[in-house]
């Protein structure tokens, strides 16, 4: 029985939203917009993050935070409970978010003019963290066909791991990140584990999101990890950094100094908390059910009245890839006249490394996502006439 509303509409119009206000969402031919790009999602956090906010507003004082033990113990015991992952209390660094930990890792664990290994289709801010730190982005497509040939490079430091992958949704294996891990430390390449959609993973398979850290050859490594993609709680700003070796903990840390990126915000920290409980895990249960319906119903959808259209198996995430090169198009084109023709807002898969693909966000409501898919219909009947 589903005790969470999910199909309840919410007006993010008008709220300084970034996936909703940074473009024109106002109604255009009589269509107002939807956004399906920005990886965020549309439906209110989980109650217990809302109650927990409410009683720590209610005491009026927001000053600078200092992070419980109980926040930590929140964190291990979620870990543990669900992924049968041991974290030790020490391993932990916290900061304000996953992409100024990934940029943190890679300032302390390079020097300018040192690649760093990516399998692309890849998270754009994994380009843009590499760019600012001086350093040489490696590509190689997202499997593992020559990844030895390329840790073997000398020049080759680092290799930025997204588990699960976005936006492919490919939930990667026990045995492949085994392999990687194996390989990584034969050539000494440091490891760093973007994890952040670890929680989406597809009921209907028979796959499961494996930590790196549970197959590592060594502590050459590090994690990072938030419950912002989990809970919708991304503006609230909170992540950890898990790094088991001291010494590379101490370079990582010093790097987080040298950013600034060492104060949290105090409702993350009670966010986190909240979320990492019973309560938290009973309404993503239901979520991550909810979401993968969605995606039954925009596969089915897609292959039944757009067939040029190739939707890619999704495993983890809550985000479609969809190739559109049969059409004409390319992801980037199919992306504007989406935009400009149905009001309509999805991601070109050039922003990630792959030009026939577009990126389509699924966590809405059914109705709003039903509604895209008819517009997106239309689009395809003029393209095919």
């Amino acid at each position: 029985m589903q005790k969470y509303n999910f199909d309840r509409i919410i007006n993010r119009i008008g709220t300084n939203s970034y996936k909703w206000d940074s473009w024109d969402a106002s109604a255009k031919d009589g269509k107002e917009g939807i956004a399906l790009w920005v990886a965020d999602m549309d439906f209110e956090t989980a109650p217990c993050i809302m109650e927990a906010l409410k009683k720590r507003m209610e005491h009026g004082c927001f000053g600078y935070t200092l992070v419980p033990e109980s926040y930590y113990q929140a964190s291990i015991n979620w870990f543990s409970r669900r992924h049968g992952w041991q974290i030790e209390r020490e391993w932990f660094i916290y900061t304000s978010g996953v992409v100024p930990a990934i940029s943190a890792i890679i300032k302390a664990m390079t020097q300018p003019g040192d690649k760093v290994l990516i399998q692309t289709p890849v998270y754009n801010c994994f380009f843009s963290s590499i760019r600012n730190n001086d350093c040489i982005t490696e590509e190689m497509p997202a499997n593992l066909d020559d990844f030895e040939k390329h840790c073997a490079d000398p020049k080759v430091k680092v290799f930025l791991l997204c588990n699960p992958h976005n936006p492919t949704g490919h939930v990667w294996r026990e045995e492949e990140l085994r392999k990687m891990a194996e390989i990584c430390h034969k050539h000494g390449v440091f490891v760093i584990a973007d994890e952040i959609h670890c929680e989406f993973i597809n009921p209907d398979l028979d796959v499961k999101y494996t930590p790196f850290a549970t197959v590592a050859a060594d502590n050459n490594f590090a994690t990072c990890i938030s419950p912002s993609k989990a809970f919708n709680i991304a503006g609230l700003q909170i992540a950890n950094i898990i790094a088991p070796d001291k010494d590379i903990r101490t370079r990582i840390d010093k790097a987080i100094n040298i950013n600034e990126v060492c104060d949290v915000n105090p409702f993350g920290v009670i966010a986190l908390q909240a979320a990492y409980s019973e309560e938290g895990e009973e309404w993503l249960t239901q979520l991550n059910r909810y979401i993968y319906d969605n995606y039954n119903f925009a596969k089915e959808y897609i292959e039944t009245h757009l067939p040029d259209w190739e939707v890619y198996p999704l495993e983890g995430t809550y985000l479609m890839w969809v190739n559109v090169e049969k059409t004409g198009m390319s992801g980037i084109k199919m992306t504007h006249h989406l935009l400009k023709e149905e009001n309509v807002y999805v991601n070109s898969g050039s922003m990630y490394g792959d030009s026939r693909c577009i990126r389509i966000n699924l966590a809405t409501q059914r109705k709003r996502l039903e509604e895209a898919l008819n517009r997106l219909t239309v689009i395809g009947y003029r393209l095919s006439t």
